[in-house]
């Protein structure tokens, strides 16, 4: 059941210049007519401006640079634009670099949660979604009846997936000590435009384009749930909008694939020989399975994933191909220059004063 239609006027996306973020506040900038957005994001590796090139001069739109670990900035942001509602996506990701570095997954993925719930509570915001993963259920043995379910207890197997869950923990905390409108979204792999290529499926297309070997992890029999981010996107404006405060929503795309499998069909569809296939080491602690039940979010805010995993893939594919430029700057490192080159396009008084 819902709770109503909410209608947010004043909308905070962190991380907004990332892989889902950006494409997140592109979906609320074209659903929500009266909206405006305002993008937090510190600019870190993964974070890309281009990714937003085209919404960059809707004056709905405005971006900030700043880190959610800055408390203070975090609060000043939250006052002076008067929010109303928060989509929080900004974190650090990728689970190879929290094995080597956990630190800093736990300072931003916790502190920087604890510091925007701080701010959302100080500034009345009506809704707060956390957005979280389903690494923090664990790992799932073969049975195909066995799934993640929102009652499923949290059981982390990497720093990243812990510090997600710690992350959780303290949103549900804000709700029952607070009162703070609070609702927890957990997905599913996703996939498509503008994703930073040390993910998996960037990462392959773009070295299968340059006919250079395919690193899979292990046998390639690890499982993962596919979810287009478009999808994803769509769910996660349903849950801001129509999500019952203090729910767990799951969502995923109802696309069970190996490792092997998704690479190999990527393989077919860029008419390239599997021969690139190279197995390598397999990552410490890697999750066999995961999977979602997302019945819940189907059956109460009717939100379903449109997207047929090939269909997406080979849009997904299209899109790499014909962005080779954006590809390219990212591996190089220019993408880094386009902040300073773009607001020096616009004179000193068009940057952001929290750069």
């Amino acid at each position: 059941m819902t709770a109503g239609a909410f209608h947010p006027r004043r909308l905070l996306v962190t991380g907004g210049a990332g892989f889902i973020g950006s494409n997140f506040v592109r979906h609320a900038l074209h659903t929500g007519a009266d909206l405006r957005v305002v993008n937090l994001d510190a600019l870190t590796y993964a974070g890309n401006l281009e990714n937003l090139r085209d919404v960059e001069g809707d004056p709905r739109f405005r971006f900030v640079q700043g880190d959610i670990r800055d408390a203070s900035m975090v609060a000043r942001v939250m006052r002076e634009h008067e929010i109303d509602a928060v989509v929080h996506l900004a974190a650090e990701s990728h689970v190879d670099r929290s094995i080597t570095g956990p630190a800093v997954f736990i300072e931003t993925n916790v502190g920087g949660t604890l510091n925007l719930l701080d701010a959302a509570r100080e500034s009345g915001v009506a809704r707060f979604v956390q957005v979280s993963t389903d690494e923090v259920y664990g790992s799932l043995g073969p049975d195909p009846a066995e799934k993640f379910r929102e009652t499923t207890p949290l059981d982390p197997h990497s720093p990243y997936s812990a510090s997600k869950a710690a992350a959780d923990h303290l949103v549900s905390a804000f709700r029952h000590t607070y009162g703070l409108h609070t609702m927890i979204t957990r997905c599913s792999n996703n996939y498509g435009p503008y994703q930073f290529p040390e993910k998996m499926l960037p990462l392959m297309i773009n070295n299968a384009r340059q006919d250079r070997p395919l690193p899979v992890y292990g046998d390639g029999l690890n499982v993962r749930d596919w979810l287009h981010v478009s999808d994803h996107c769509a769910a996660l404006w349903s849950v801001l909008t129509q999500g019952r405060p203090g729910e767990i929503y799951n969502i995923g795309g109802n696309n069970e694939r190996t490792n092997l499998e998704v690479v190999r069909l990527l393989l077919k569809l860029m008419a390239r020989p599997e021969s690139l296939i190279t197995f390598v080491a397999d990552r410490p602690g890697h999750d066999r399975r995961y999977a979602i039940d997302a019945s819940k979010i189907e059956r109460d805010l009717g939100w379903r994933p449109r997207i047929p995993f090939e269909r997406g893939l080979a849009e997904t594919v299209a899109w790499y191909e014909t962005h080779r430029d954006w590809l390219e700057r990212i591996v190089s490192g220019d993408y880094r220059r386009y902040y300073d080159e773009m607001y020096a396009r616009r004179g000193p008084a068009a940057a952001p004063t929290n750069r």
